[in-house]
Order: structure tokens, then sequence, then C-alpha cells
């Protein structure tokens, strides 16, 4: 059974302006991104409209989570 974290993360928005959930950022980084531009690349996000303005900032949290001495 999927905790409460995995499923909000199946409908939270993670790129609200490409419609992409948290859920494909998340995946990204378990599998092995480390960047910014590689989560990009990987998952889609970042160019919508904003220009990875709302985005950047929460995937750089999941990033330092992830990977902390990136």
């Amino acid at each position: 059974m999927a905790t409460e974290e995995e499923i909000l993360a199946r409908v939270k928005a993670g790129c609200i302006c490409k419609g992409i959930k948290l859920h494909a950022i998340i995946q990204a980084i378990e599998d092995g991104a480390k960047s910014f531009d590689e989560i990009a690349r990987i998952a889609g996000i970042g160019g919508g409209s904003c220009k990875s303005k709302r985005c950047r900032e929460k995937i750089s949290a999941l990033l330092d989570e992830q990977h902390p001495h990136s």
C-alpha cells in the first residue's frame, strides 16, 4: 500500500505550467538526476510560461534533501 506522502506526490503539482506531477520530479531524482537541468530533461519541467520561477525552488529543496552535499 502506498504511503500518504506517495499518494500526495502523485496528485500534487510539481510544475504547474506544464501540468507535471511532483511524483515525476521525485522519480527523476531517485533515478539519479542531480541538477535542475537533469530533472527538467527527464521530467519535462521548466519550459512553461513562468520559465521555472515556480518550480525551481521546490526542486532545489528536493535535491538538497536527496543529495545534501551536492
